[in-house]
């Protein structure tokens, strides 16, 4: 069986995807891996705890006292007097990434270090149960900036330890328009550290295992194969991706930004997250803010100590499911159970309100500010490709504003969409045109066929093919799903690629029609 789950890695991991031997002479040329730690930690400092305690000014920063730089000879002995049996060696690529940590991004990342009390307990006691080196910790710090909500606009990994969709899946996660338990810390670190030993089994090498967990196992490998079978992370280095030659780096820098910030006058932001928390099982349904309006807990704290639930509703009636509460409104909880329940329920646990609501998403695209907002109902034919074309919004965004986690919609479902207030009047209109009306606006011919919609979504048939244009925001993965008649596989093949993650838009996609 663990052979088995072993191989099946091989194609799920692909998804995180999108050499010199001698480390002190790799040079950095162009690493993109900054903006993401930065893009990281913008959205960290928006969670709730984070923006309380920044509204409170409770951080510090003695930005008259920062060194600008220290010595490599510093950063060298510093670096090797972590206790880690994974190697954390030092060049002008992981100098960069700690001065991003330590000087550029020195206010948010104190952010990053009110949230390692409460999270890294929680993570070594995991791994050690797995066996695994504690310090894979700083792998949060990078994957997510200890960030359980936050969520990849591009890829749509999720959570604390940045699970796609079906990776999250094969390794036990719950994940639908209600649930996704990649956002539940303790159940995603079980599934990280299941995933990690499964790496390790096939390399037997921590910073190679390190570097799959980002790029995945097939990348690894051909990064491998294509640098003359040499099985050593910086002798493999230019044959990686770009994203996945600045995550060692990044995991190195933030090894040593954890361990020494104090060294560069860097104070951790008071979080006041309750440290004495406990879990409660509930088999009945009940909504967060039920919870919040009558035990006096605010609502944003539940929603923090809770991620997993995305729309706020604990749907407990299908199957049991963990509540985490602060300790001091445990007993209060228990007592008041039933009355809880019968709060509002109209308005709360109606199914006509359990709909994703975008205002509570741990995701919001800041693109909405000042934006107008447009209710557009789903209705026959209809598909997220088209509407996404029909309001001119990138498809990711549409998926985010409304908690898609996939592409899948129903008739008679309520779709949010912002669009500019210049041009409200115009897209208001949609919502009540006909379906060739609609693609008439979007420069398309309505074409009627018996076969599903998807597999028109955006195309023009030809033949045996139908042809797919990519639009903003489409992975593969994505547009493979809007068709029932299709692998990944034979789409990459059809089209010559080789790199599932280097799809552009506005390139033209063969699509082999339903036989």
């Amino acid at each position: 069986m663990r052979i088995k789950i072993i191989l099946i890695i091989f194609f799920f991991a692909v998804l995180k995807a999108n050499a010199a031997s001698d480390v002190d002479t790799i040079i950095i040329k162009s690493d993109n891996s900054s903006d993401r730690i930065s893009r990281d930690l913008d959205s960290l400092v928006n969670t709730w705890y984070v923006k309380i305690a920044i509204k409170n000014n409770l951080g510090e920063y003695q930005g008259d006292t920062i060194p600008l730089q220290c010595p490599d000879s510093v950063y060298v002995k510093r670096l090797s007097k972590i206790n880690s049996i994974i190697s954390l060696p030092f060049n002008n690529i992981i100098r960069n990434h700690i001065e991003v940590y330590t000087i550029r991004q020195r206010e948010k990342f104190s952010a990053v270090l009110g949230l390692r009390d409460y999270y890294f307990p929680m993570i070594e006691d995991v791994f050690d149960s797995y066996g695994l080196p504690a310090e894979l910790k700083y792998m949060a710090v990078i994957e997510s900036a200890l960030n359980p909500g936050v969520v990849n606009r591009r890829s749509g990994a999720t959570g604390l330890w940045q699970f796609m969709y079906s990776t999250g899946r094969m390794y036990g996660l719950t994940i639908n328009s209600v649930v996704d338990e990649r956002r539940d810390p303790l159940k995603a670190t079980h599934a990280a550290a299941r995933y990690i030993k499964d790496l390790y089994q096939i390399y037997n090498d921590w910073i190679l295992v390190i570097a799959a967990y980002n790029c995945g196992p097939g990348n690894v490998n051909k990064a491998i194969k294509r640098s003359g079978n040499k099985k050593d992370y910086w002798g493999i280095y230019y044959k990686l991706p770009r994203e996945t030659r600045g995550y060692i780096p990044q995991y190195i820098a933030a090894a040593y930004a954890v361990n020494y910030f104090a060294e560069h006058n860097i104070v951790p932001l008071p979080l006041n997250i309750p440290v004495a928390t406990d879990t409660i099982m509930v088999n009945k349904d009940i909504h967060l803010a039920q919870i919040s309006e009558v035990l006096g807990i605010p609502l944003g704290e539940l929603y923090a100590l809770n991620p997993q639930y995305k729309t706020g509703f604990v749907p407990g009636s299908s199957k049991p499911q963990t509540l985490t509460l602060p300790m001091n409104h445990l007993g209060d909880f228990i007592n008041l159970n039933d009355t809880i329940r019968q709060y509002k329920p109209d308005l709360y646990l109606s199914k006509s309100t359990l709909i994703a609501d975008p205002t509570r998403s741990s995701y919001i695209s800041t693109d909405i500010k000042g934006k107008t907002k447009l209710i557009y109902t789903v209705k026959d034919r209809d598909n997220i490709g088209f509407v996404s074309e029909w309001y001119k919004v990138g498809l990711s965004d549409l998926r985010n504003w409304n908690n898609i986690n996939r592409n899948n919609i129903r008739v008679g479902q309520k779709l949010v969409v912002y669009i500019d207030p210049s041009k409200s009047e115009y897209y208001s209109k949609i919502n009540t045109m006909s379906f060739a009306e609609k693609q008439a606006l979007a420069g398309k011919t309505a074409v009627y066929s018996s076969q599903p919609l998807a597999t028109l979504s955006s195309g023009e048939s030809d033949g045996e093919f139908i042809t797919y244009t990519v639009r903003n925001g489409d992975t593969i993965w994505d547009i493979v799903k809007m068709f029932d008649n299709v692998t990944t596989t034979q789409v990459l093949e059809l089209n010559n690629i080789s790199d599932a993650g280097r799809i552009k838009v506005g390139q033209k996609l063969k699509i082999k029609k339903k036989s």
